[in-house]
């Protein structure tokens, strides 16, 4: 995978992962990576940092959760209102791109 285009689409990415259910930051990778067959394999390094920010932009809410293995709370994340508004524009803004990048090259063949 280009890690341009995991950068470029994280955030709709991690809203997509937690639309039907709470996670905490492991269970992320691990969803991402099994829904997608693989194609989804991200680091902590990336994840933390989009999963803050999504957390101070509102459209996510974290609460502590199960004991993890370091014997800490583990934070779940889930997606909030503003959060699915925002997932279901995201959603719309990467199909119309989508659509016009299958449109090029097409108009001279």
């Amino acid at each position: 995978m280009n890690p341009d285009l995991l950068r470029g689409n994280l955030d709709l990415i991690l809203l997509s992962l937690l639309e039907q259910t709470p996670l905490y930051g492991f269970a992320i990778l691990q969803a991402a990576r099994d829904q997608t067959g693989g194609y989804f394999e991200f680091k902590e390094g990336s994840l933390y940092p989009a999963l803050h920010r999504l957390e101070a932009e509102g459209l996510l809410s974290g609460q502590p959760g199960e004991v993890g293995r370091n014997s800490k709370p583990r934070k779940y994340y889930a997606i909030t209102d503003q959060g699915r508004q925002s997932l279901h524009r995201k959603r719309q803004e990467f199909a119309e791109f989508t659509r016009a990048v299958a449109q090029l090259g097409k108009a001279g063949a």
